[in-house]
Order: C-alpha cells, then structure tokens, then sequence
C-alpha cells in the first residue's frame, strides 16, 4: 500500500463525518428538506460515502511532509528553540 492510500484512508474517515455534518445540519436547518428528513438523510449518508472518497485522495497528499518544502529547496522551519528568556 503506497502512503498516499494510508493518508487517504485515515482522512476519508474525517471527511465522511464532516460532509456527513454538513448534509445532517443543511437537512435539518431548511424546512423544505425537514419536511422530508425521512428521504434526505439516508442521501446524505450516501452521498457523504461517496463524496469523501475523492476529497480524501485529493488532501492525503498536502499532508505529506515533503509538500511542505519550497521549491528552491529550502525547508520551512518549525517552532523556534530560543527562549526569551535572558
């Protein structure tokens, strides 16, 4: 298995919830959908299935380290080390 598949993987659990979120609150926020949540949530659920996988692909690799570099080769610098304390 590659890591951008591992990535993908974990993140797609994270992305379900999320559109899931999304879809749940739109459905229940709206009364013409509220109305009819008995349709509208088993599309949501489907619909969150589906669509997180491809937004999954698309993120695992921007969580890469590597994306992170400049082009020119320089490396982004974490938290400083210095204290200010004297």
């Amino acid at each position: 298995m590659s890591n951008r598949f591992r990535i993908a993987a974990l993140v797609y659990m994270m992305t379900n919830a999320v559109l899931f979120g999304i879809g749940m609150v739109s459905i229940m926020t709206i009364p013409a959908l509220a109305r009819n949540a008995m349709d509208w949530v088993p599309m949501a659920v489907i619909a969150s299935f589906i669509l997180a996988a491809p937004i999954a692909w698309w993120i695992a690799p921007r969580l890469r380290a590597r994306y992170w570099r400049h082009r020119d080769g320089d490396v982004i610098s974490g938290p400083s080390t210095a204290t200010d304390n004297p």
